[in-house]
Order: C-alpha cells, then sequence, then structure tokens
C-alpha cells in the first residue's frame, strides 16, 4: 500500500454528539456523501470488533451507485475505530476532545484506481458534509 491519507474537520459540538452522529445509521444517511448529487439510502452498522458497517451510495440520477462496507477491527467506545474495507484497505477514525468542539480525523489506505487528490477530495468533502450536518442539527 501506499502512504496513507489523512482528511480532518474540526466539528463544534461536544464529543458524544459528534459520537454518535457518526456512528448511528439514522445520522449517516443524512451526511455520508461528497456532493448534492449523491444520496446515502441507508445503513447499517454493527459496532463490535467483528461488526458490519454498510452504507448505500447511489447518484441521485439513478446512474450508479455502490455498496461502502467494513469489517470492525478495534473501538474504544467514544474515542476511536478501525475497520477494514472489503478490499483490505484499512480505515481509522479518531474523536479528539477539543474542550467543547471535537476534531474527526480519518486516516485510510488509498485505492489505487483513482488519483491520491481525487481520493482526499471525496473523504474530504463527505467530512466536510459531516461537520455541517453536525453543527447545524
Amino acid at each position: 500500500m501506499s502512504e496513507k491519507i489523512t482528511v480532518t474537520a474540526n466539528v463544534n459540538a461536544d464529543i458524544k454528539k459528534v459520537w454518535d452522529y457518526y456512528v448511528k445509521p439514522e445520522y449517516i444517511t443524512k451526511w455520508n456523501f461528497a456532493d448534492p448529487s449523491w444520496f446515502c439510502p441507508s445503513a447499517s452498522n454493527d459496532m463490535r470488533p467483528g461488526g458490519k458497517y454498510s452504507a448505500r451510495m447511489e447518484a441521485r440520477d439513478g446512474s450508479f451507485g455502490f455498496d461502502f462496507e467494513g469489517i470492525y477491527d478495534e473501538i474504544t467506545e467514544g474515542e476511536k475505530f478501525t475497520f477494514t474495507l472489503g478490499d483490505g484497505r484499512e480505515v481509522n477514525v479518531n474523536f479528539i476532545d477539543e474542550k467543547g468542539s471535537t476534531e474527526v480525523k480519518v486516516t485510510f489506505d488509498p485505492e489505487k484506481e483513482n488519483p491520491i487528490e481525487m481520493q482526499r477530495d471525496g473523504w474530504q468533502a463527505i467530512l466536510n458534509n459531516f461537520k455541517k450536518f453536525t453543527e447545524e442539527n
């Protein structure tokens, strides 16, 4: 694997709210897309080591869709988790309490099909969408 990619966002909300909005399926479907032309019609999250995360991503025009899925490796409730995607890539998500706000840091192994910059920009756009949704709700 090549060098890992990291994206971050500082969310103006306490760590409990940020954790809940990031991991609960009823919230995931509200923010888990990089662009308004996409949406996340369904999500499930069996948050335990060996449990499965799944989010359906679809273009609003129906032209394309895919399931983003991973299996949890480690979880420290309210702080961090690691999961492995179906192709073997690892994703680490950390939540850092910043005294009233929360830094969310996502580090992942890039895939080989798309340029690194495109992957970083896409994951950052999703995280920015998460920040916006969490702060507005």
